[in-house]
């Protein structure tokens, strides 16, 4: 039986913290956390947030794995919809990185995290 993109996401989401923008925003400016847009190159472009590295899910694992060493660092995971970051996290999560969080918001809540930090 073939799994709805709805189903996946409940199943994932089971497995991964989710966090509000807010909390995102305090705790990366706590922890120096990286924050990780997992969209498209084009629409990164076209709406980034503030401080976000783009690597798209397509090559996520292969690109965190070059870029960041220390498991335990906290990393900050949008997209669009949460779908996608939610499926990177179970990713990452299953490649070692134990303190991943997906912002589970919409984009126009993502692009205020900055106003959020103290």
């Amino acid at each position: 039986m073939l799994k709805t993109l709805q189903l996946l996401s409940q199943q994932a989401t089971q497995n991964v913290q989710l966090i509000t923008a807010k909390k995102a925003a305090q705790d990366i400016d706590k922890n120096k956390g990286l924050l990780i847009d997992v969209r498209e190159p084009a629409e990164h472009s076209a709406s980034p947030a503030v401080g976000a590295i783009n690597i798209p899910r397509g090559v996520l694992e292969m690109k965190m794995l070059e870029i960041e060493k220390d498991p335990e660092r906290p990393i900050y995971l949008h997209c669009a919809s949460s779908l996608r970051a939610v499926l990177s996290a179970e990713q990452l999560a299953r490649i070692g990185f134990t303190n991943v969080s997906v912002i589970s918001c919409k984009m126009d809540e993502i692009h205020k995290m900055h106003q959020y930090c103290d």
